[in-house]
């Protein structure tokens, strides 16, 4: 066998680990957010803490969202790797001291320092394809991983079910352990470590406000329909006020800072900004179909959480197929422009079509629909991120691929803080009426085309204003050392 051969199969084996790294820190970060839903009740049951019911999902959905865009720009000044690592490394050891968490006020603490390495997980994961892949392979590999992110979204549910019912509701976190320590190890042997650029000390006080802002806002959603709580109630709009003002402090001190930790004057790249609110709309129909037709099939029809989240196949599927497909046409065309601004009339058809969803409703007519929604969500989390990674230099990639998911994820919690209050309105306007399944199916019919419709046209209008330029995909791989023949 010739030493090129040899060379070759080594380049092929290092790859096909890196790959792995990639698409399985996504899968670690996506999994985290819905294995524990179907594990809670049971939690709740064994640990006590009613009243805390909800704080293990928002300890967690607090501290990822917060550190994302921080983990992003960090990356940038002082390499992925070490950032990835130190995310991994928490990430495990808040899984581990989740299952072992004896109560709960210890489980919402645990679960926040898993979501301190969560933050790491998803934006690092999309910047290392620009650092690692030429741009003829970005595109399938972006595909790749939103075909990773929809998979974790059906496989979440299903296995927090599994182990609850069959083991423990503790393997929810524990399952994290073996893939995460494989993580480490390739991160440590074989990821290549590429220096950042540097520059001047990290912005604290940019840090600092804009943690709180993020912490004060996510209360205040959260807070949103628990014991009643309207939007003018005390607890909802305060954090929000306070959140707000926050900001507004936050983009004084980042015009001031030698090294912001948001740059502002990337929002003045018509790309960037256009692709950003996409992602932020965009989060209104994959929050609508992923969270609301689960709730459809416990509610309407009785089912459990696990077989719930199996009844959403069809859309997962399409959202698989999609991702990978508008990936290989990127990879193909080099081209994103024209794959994003179909995507959008999928998500219109399909969400709209779910207001005659009823109690009834027949299997074929309800696989279409999820069908249309998956193939229209697809696109956008592959091209989107192809798209905004090819409209900054090098050196933003990972404040860019952060913001992407720190916007997709706000936009996710607007969404459902919003969809809740018309969710509960129906169900109470419906219910003495017509009974509580026919109820809860008439409430998803509502929430369900209004989150979607809204969500895919601001998104169809912002990608139409992209521009014409600037969409080839000519940038020279960084580590072409990396990619085998």
């Amino acid at each position: 066998m010739s030493k090129l051969t040899c060379h070759l199969r080594h380049m092929r084996s290092r790859n096909g680990l890196l790959l792995f790294a990639v698409l399985g820190g996504m899968f670690l970060a996506m999994l985290d957010q819905t294995i524990v839903g179907t594990a809670l009740p049971r939690i709740t049951t064994e640990l006590g803490g009613t009243g805390l019911y909800t704080w293990v999902v928002t300890a967690y959905l607090l501290t990822s969202t917060v550190t994302v865009p921080l983990y992003g720009r960090l990356s940038d000044a002082y390499g992925r790797k070490p950032l990835l690592l130190v995310g991994v490394v928490l990430f495990l050891l808040g899984s581990i001291l989740s299952g072992a968490a004896q109560s709960m006020g210890q489980l919402i603490a645990f679960r926040g320092v898993q979501g301190l390495g969560a933050g790491a997980l998803l934006p690092l994961s999309l910047a290392l394809v620009i650092d690692l892949f030429p741009p003829e392979r970005s595109g399938r590999v972006q595909g790749a991983l939103g075909g990773v992110m929809a998979l974790s979204y059906i496989a979440g549910p299903f296995l927090g079910g599994l182990f609850t019912d069959h083991a423990s509701w503790r393997w929810a976190f524990y399952v994290n352990v073996p893939i995460g320590a494989v993580l480490v190890a390739i991160i440590v042997w074989r990821l290549p470590h590429r220096p950042g650029h540097g520059g001047a000390r990290p912005d604290y006080l940019g840090i600092a406000v804009f943690s709180a802002a993020i912490s004060a806002l996510l209360v205040g959603l959260t807070e949103k329909g628990i014991d009643g709580h309207t939007w003018t109630s005390g607890p909802v709009i305060g954090p929000i006020g306070a959140a707000l003002a926050l900001l507004v402090v936050f983009v004084l001190v980042e015009r001031r800072a030698a090294e912001p930790i948001v740059p502002l004057h990337l929002f003045a790249n018509g790309t960037y900004s256009l692709v950003n609110v996409a992602s932020f709309f965009t989060a209104f129909c994959m929050y609508a179909g992923v969270v609301f037709l689960p709730r459809y099939f416990q509610e309407a029809h009785g089912l459990s959480a696990t077989s719930s989240g199996l009844h959403i196949y069809p859309l997962m599927l399409a959202m698989v197929v999609g991702s990978a497909v508008t990936g290989a046409l990127i990879s193909r065309t080099r081209r994103y422009k024209p794959w994003l601004v179909i995507a959008p009339v999928f998500l219109v058809a399909g969400t709209a079509l779910c207001a005659n969803l009823e109690v009834g409703t027949s299997t074929p007519l309800l696989v279409t629909w999820m069908a249309l929604i998956g193939l229209g969500m697809g696109p956008m989390l592959s091209g989107l991120t192809v798209a905004i990674q090819t409209s900054v230099p090098p050196r933003y990639i990972g404040t860019a691929s952060a913001n992407l998911t720190f916007f997709r994820q706000i936009g996710g919690s607007v969404a459902l803080a919003v969809a809740g209050t018309a969710y509960a309105s129906v169900v109470t306007r419906e219910a003495p009426v017509h009974g509580l399944p026919a109820a809860h199916a008439a409430a998803t019919a509502t929430v369900i085309p209004w989150l979607g419709v809204v969500g895919a046209v601001v998104a169809l209008l912002a990608l139409a204003l992209l521009p014409r330029g600037g969409v080839r995909l000519d940038r020279p791989a960084p580590h072409q050392d990396l990619v085998a023949a």
